[in-house]
Parts: structure tokens; sequence; C-alpha cells
């Protein structure tokens, strides 16, 4: 910034005397006066303003500290040129008495024109521009676009790219107008090539490797940032080695210093972590104290899952605290407090715990709120909530109630949290939720070789008007088949919790290849599904179906020819469901059983009973390791009659991975077509892990086993191959959480089959979201 003279010229003839006895300042710097005025201060007449362009005078006067007819002194001089600078709107101001007037020349800094950014590709211009203080149409200053290029620099380096270089340059225009041009060099990005520690001696590098997020920079991350070098990961390391050793017993443990240096090519990082592991502690006495009153202490010591002797635990403490505030809230302690104290006993190495629980008085629900949600009526949330108004605080039944509007699928965020209300009593629980897109179009594609390349498309809107109303439409096409279905579904019909609706279907499928005919299905479905206990579900049914068969070729066998001909069926049926899984859409833990029958004869003209059981396990062994245990089987009789083969079970595919649709079962010898089984039965084990990749690409790997049969087709003769021998089969698999929706990939290899089964490679599927 250019200097300031600050000159106050005495000019009024009768201090002329006096004038020439003062000390003459010197010259100061910026806003500034060099020495003190020794003179009876004057009295300003006016005030000139010089040099200004786009601001108005008065707007310039007002920032003075002495207005005309007011005397004015070297101090309000320094005054007026500290308020005048800190406006930002100038880059030089000059003050000068010229008689009884004061003369104020500025000099206005330039306004932006625009601001350009040159050289940036791996940011785009509106990243950057979002992080910048200095815009179009505002004042241009010198500090600002200093730190504006500072900031911009952090932009790169928070990327991991500690080479880029940030050169601002000013391109003067007409009407004291510029643009602010930032050349940008981004150089590579700057990886973290080795991170070492220094002090571990109970676990070795590798292991602390694992534990920490920043890692080295191999090729196989390339879709990871993981090994970029990013100083606030580090520090976040630091925290996340504390916490890993504190689990481990180390309750001494320090990082006493992270040093991240730079390479002389300015392209990669060293990293060092030095440790203080200090020494190793186990669990001592464990106590549990209750302040309040109708608490007694014994009953909540069976909930803490800990024991003297062992190797103390930070992470297992903490876990224990979330326990008991949990069976507190149960009891209808919201905010009680859970303190853990310990004590440490160094000559024994042992950790005293004692668990205090703090005084609070029984809450009650005060109020409900529902924020965030704009599409989705509030009645839609609020009916999932197991609280009302006015009901003790319970947190199991919170917990439930998280459970159930996450269930719905309807928002990307759904917390609940609890608040103080307007007594110590009461408590107010607010739901905040973020929509997310409700409607679908999905695509699905698969492969087999019976079937070849199988596409389908469905639109759904899954929260219809707001109201939770679930409609869809679907088509399905392939050289083989071809089908329209239509489904809607109330979830609360007459504001009850009863959920109704109705499918209707048209499906043509070509099945000569499978089984030597065509089949044309027509069925209209009326449901109904109401809770009998909190995890308990009915659902009931009526179906009327219509089943055509046609195209027999003559070469066919006599099973596949007598099949030809129009069937309907008539049926009712129902379905028990028991779900204790804590999310229905990715679960991780809890479980689910679904007993399901159908009785067929109520009119038409086939006869049968139809039972099939299904149940699934699931186990979180980290927070992104899941295992899960599922299996099915069912079974099915006819009554009086012969059972047709569109009624039989057809096993393979999406239900018994490696083989294809219809590929496990009894089939005739004369064209090894499938025939149908009355019985079946599969298991699957499968485990989902992530794939080292960040959260935010959502995708997943897995491995299963599928095994299983079908047997007894309800035809006999030496023309029929049928056993009940097992199948297994094993595979892995991908699942990705596209921007197109979810797409799945799964490949299955059988090794234990028949030599009449059908195989089937792979599976993919995929759907995309509007």
């Amino acid at each position: 910034m250019p200097a300031i003279a600050v000159v106050l010229a005495l000019a009024v003839a009768g201090f002329a005397g006096i004038a020439q006895a003062q000390q003459r300042p010197p010259q100061g710097g910026p806003g500034s006066l060099a020495g003190p005025i020794q003179t009876p201060s004057l009295i300003m007449r006016d005030v000139v303003v010089e040099g200004n362009q786009r601001i108005e005078p008065s707007t310039i006067q007002s920032y003075l500290t002495a207005q005309p007819g007011e005397s004015f002194t070297e101090e309000q001089a320094d005054r007026s040129l500290k308020a005048l600078f800190a406006t930002g709107l100038f880059s030089d101001v000059n003050l000068r008495m010229q008689g009884a007037t004061l003369i104020v020349r500025v000099t206005e800094n330039p306004v932006i024109n625009r601001v350009v950014f040159e050289g940036n590709r791996r940011m785009s211009d509106d990243q950057l521009s979002k992080e910048l203080t200095l815009k179009a149409r505002q004042v241009y200053t010198r500090t600002k676009v200093q730190n504006d290029t500072q900031r911009i620099q952090q932009i790169y380096r928070r990327s991991g790219r500690f080479a880029a270089t940030v050169e601002p340059k000013v391109i003067q225009l007409p009407q004291n107008r510029v643009d602010l041009v930032f050349e940008i060099s981004e150089g590579p990005v700057t990886t973290v090539s080795r991170i070492r520690f220094i002090g571990n001696r109970a676990f070795g590098d590798g292991r602390l490797r694992e534990t920490i997020q920043t890692k080295e920079s191999v090729w196989w991350r390339f879709l990871s940032s993981d090994d970029n070098y990013d100083p606030d990961r580090v520090t976040f390391d630091r925290e996340k080695l504390r916490k890993y050793y504190l689990s481990k017993g180390f309750a001494d443990f320090r990082v006493t210093n992270a040093v991240a240096e730079l390479s002389p090519n300015r392209e990669t990082f060293f990293i060092t972590f030095t440790l203080d592991e200090g020494d190793r502690y186990k669990v001592g006495k464990i106590d549990l104290t209750s302040e309040l009153k109708n608490v007694d202490p014994q009953s909540l010591r069976k909930l803490i899952e800990m024991t003297s002797g062992d190797w103390y635990n930070a992470d297992l403490v903490e876990k224990n605290v979330q326990t008991l505030t949990s069976e507190l809230g149960r009891l209808g302690y919201a905010f009680v407090d859970v303190r853990p104290e310990v004590q440490k006993n160094r000559d024994k190495h042992s950790i005293d715990v004692t668990f205090v629980i703090g005084e609070s008085p029984r809450v009650y629900v005060e109020r409900i709120d529902v924020v965030g949600n704009v599409r989705t009526l509030d009645k839609v949330i609020r009916r999932e909530f197991r609280l009302v108004e006015g009901d003790a605080f319970n947190s199991a039944k919170l917990r439930r109630t998280r459970t159930r509007v996450r269930g719905l699928n309807f928002f990307d965020k759904a917390e609940i949290s609890e608040s103080k209300g307007s007594a110590p009593d009461k408590v107010i629980l607010t739901a905040e939720v973020q929509e997310r897109s409700t409607g679908e179009l999905s695509f699905g594609i698969g492969y087999s070789t019976a079937e070849a390349v199988i596409g389908d498309v469905s639109i759904r809107e899954r929260n219809l008007l707001g109201r939770g109303q679930d409609l869809r439409l679907g088509f399905s096409l392939s050289t083989r088949r071809q089908q329209v279905d239509l489904g809607f579904t109330e979830p609360y019909f007459l504001d009850r919790e009863l959920a109704a609706g109705f499918d209707l279907l048209r499906r043509r499928t070509d099945l000569v290849r499978r089984s030597g005919f065509t089949q044309t299905t027509t069925s209209g479905t009326v449901r109904a599904g109401f809770p009998i206990t909190e995890y308990l579900d009915d659902q009931v049914f009526y179906r009327l179906r219509l089943d055509e068969i046609d195209d027999v070729d003559p070469g066919q066998s006599r099973f596949i020819k007598d099949e030809a001909g129009s069937y309907t069926t008539s049926s009712i049926g129902n379905a028990l469901v028991y779900d204790r899984r804590d999310d229905k859409i990715e679960p991780t833990a809890g479980y689910i059983i679904k007993l399901s029958q159908e009785l067929a004869g109520l009119g038409g003209s086939e006869r049968f009973f139809r039972n099939t059981l299904q149940a699934g396990h699931y186990f979180g062994i980290t927070d992104d390791v899941v295992f899960a245990l599922s299996g099915e089987t069912g079974q099915i009789h006819a009554f009086g009659q012969r059972l047709r083969l569109p009624n039989r079970y057809f096993i393979g595919g999406d239900s018994f991975r490696g083989f294809a649709t219809g590929g496990v079962g009894p089939r005739e010898t004369v064209n090894n077509k499938a025939i149908g089984a009355q019985y079946y039965y599969v298991g699957t084990a499968e485990l989902t892990f992530p794939l080292g990749l960040p959260n935010d690409f959502g995708i997943k790997g897995r491995l299963f086993t599928d095994a299983g049969s079908a047997w007894h087709s309800a035809e006999s003769g030496p023309d029929v191959r049928d056993t009940n021998g097992l199948r297994v089969s094993i595979g892995t698999g991908v699942s990705w959480k596209s921007p197109f929706g979810l797409i799945r990939l799964d490949i299955g290899f059988p090794v234990i089959k028949e030599d009449y089964d059908e195989k089937e490679l792979f599976r993919v599927n995929f759907g995309s979201r509007f």
C-alpha cells in the first residue's frame, strides 16, 4: 500500500508565531501520524473530497470523526484515516488542511469485473469459486487476493497436490475495473510412499498400517485417495492409533510426534509416527453405583461385559456405558448420566472400573417434531413412531422407531434425536430426515445357458404423492419372455395399520428350451397385511390365475404333451413374517422367519396345498463385514388330481447361483427338459465385506456358497431322472451402489451336481433411479 502523507497546514495568520514554535512532525507510514500537534485545535469550516469515482462524497465524509463546524486535531485525523482504510474501499487516502477547509483525497480500489481460473483441470471453476471471498462486482484489495491465493493452495493440498502453485494476475480495464486471473499449476498428486513407526514393540508396522486410514501408495489403490497425503488425515490417524492401543490395554499410550517429510521432487511424503506405548494394564475391580432411587444396581451388573483379569479395553468400557444408558432409557430415564471412573494401579498394572449412574428423573414425551421432509407428509413419518406425546420415554421404542423410519427407504438420512423439553421431566423428539428420490427406473440383465440374455424395465414410485403409497409398472422382454405387471400398495389403508393392495400380471414365456412348451399366465391378486405384534406381521391374499400352455412340439415327451391346455387356479393364502433384523434394506444383525401357505380349490380347475418356509440370520462381524445364513424349503401336494407343471418348483438362477433357472431338479430323458419338483430346499452362507475402497464408492465384495436340492416331480417311469441328491455351488460377487442404482454381479461354480443339471456361470442385475 503506498505511503500516506498526512499534513495539517496552519494557514491562519493569527497563529503564525505559534506555528513557528511547533515541532514539525516527520512523514509517517500508512494511516499514521509521526508526531503530536501542540497547537490549539482548528475549527473545520468545510470538507472537500477529491479523487472519488464511484463513492459519494457524503459517504466518505461520514467516516470522518469531525464534521464542519467542529474542531479537527491530529488525533481526529489519525482516527479518520483508520476508519477510511477499514472500509476496504481505498488504496490511498490523503488528508490536508487548506485554510479552514479539509481536503480529503482518495484513490479508490478497483472493482472486480470477473474472476478467472486458468490451468485448473482437476478442480472445476465452481469448486474453486465457492471457496473464494472475492467475487465479481466486489472491491479488489491485495489482502483479499493474498488470502484467496492461499485458500486455493489449501484446496489443492487437501486433495493431495502439494506441488500446486497459484499466481494471481490483474488485468486493468476502463472505469477503474479489473479482471482477476488465478494462474494455477496443479502439479501431480503428492502420495505417501512410506509410513514408519518408531517405538512400537507390541505391534508390528504392518498391523499399525492397517489401523490408520492413510495408506502407502501402491498400484491397486488407483480408485482410492487414502494414499494421498492429507495433514488432517494424519491428525485423525494419531487418534486412531490412540484408540487402538487403548482397546488393547495400553492406557498410557501416546503419539509423541508425527512428522511428514516431503521428498525433494515434491511428489511423495514420508510419514513417521513416534510412539510411547507405556505399560499394558488388565482389568481390576469392577463396580457399579447408582444415584437413582428406584434402580437397583445389582439388576444392572449382569449387563456389564467385562471380567477382572482381562486386558483393559477402552472400547468395551464405552460399549458398556452405551448398554447401561440404553437399558436405563428403556426404564424411562432419557438423560441419565453413566460415567466410567477408572483408577490406575501402576504397581499392579491393573485398572479398576466403576460405572457411576447419575441422578435423573423419569422423562415423558412432550412433543414430536418432524423436519427436513419436503414431499413426504408428516403423518407418513409419525405413524412409524412407537412413542406418542405423553408416553413415558423408552429408548428401546425409540430405537425401534428409528429402524421403522429408515425401513421406509424414503430418506438418505433419518435421525431421531432427543432434546430437553419445557420441564426437567419432559423430552422433545425430533425426526430429521433428508429425502431421496423414490422414483425408480430399473433395468435388469441376466445371462444363462438356458435363456441367453434377459432384460427387464420397471417404473416404480415408492412414495406416491408423498403419502407412502407404492406404485409399480414393470416390463420384461427377451427372446423368450414378455411380461407386463402392475402393482399398488396403500401401507395404511383407512389410516389403520393395514397394508392393502393389488397386483396384475400378464406374462408369456417361451419355455421350449427349458420345458418344451410356451406358457401364458394372466393373474390378479388382492392382498392385505397387518401387524400381530411389534415384530410379527400377517399377510393374506386371494389370487385368480389363468395358465395357458401351447406350442408343444410333437417331438416332446408325454409328460410335456399332457400339459397342453388351459388351467384356472383360484387360491387363498397367508404369510406370517417375524422380522427382528436391525435394518430391512441392509441388515447387519438379527433374523427373519417367513412361513407361507397357499390353498387352491375355491373354484377353478386346480386343487393343491403349498407350504414354504424361509429364514435368514445376520451376524455383524465388524462394522463393515456381515456374515449371513439363510435358507428356504417348500412342498406342494395336489388333491385328487395330477399336479400341473406350472405349479411345481423350478430351482436355480437367483435362488441357486451357479445353476440356471430350473437347472436343479427332475428332468425327462427324451429331450432333457425340466419338469419341476414338489419338494425343494436351498441353504446359503454369504460373507459381505468391503474391498478397501472408500465408503463413498459403495462397492462391496461377497463370497457365498449355496447348497440344496429339488426332487419328486409327480411323474414316474424309466424316462424320468429324479433324485434328491445334494447340489453345492460356490462363488463370489460384487455389488456397487452406482449412480445408476445397485449393480450386482455373481459368478457361481457348481462343485457338486448331477450330470443332467443345467449350469449358469454368472448373473448381472442393475438399476437406475430418477
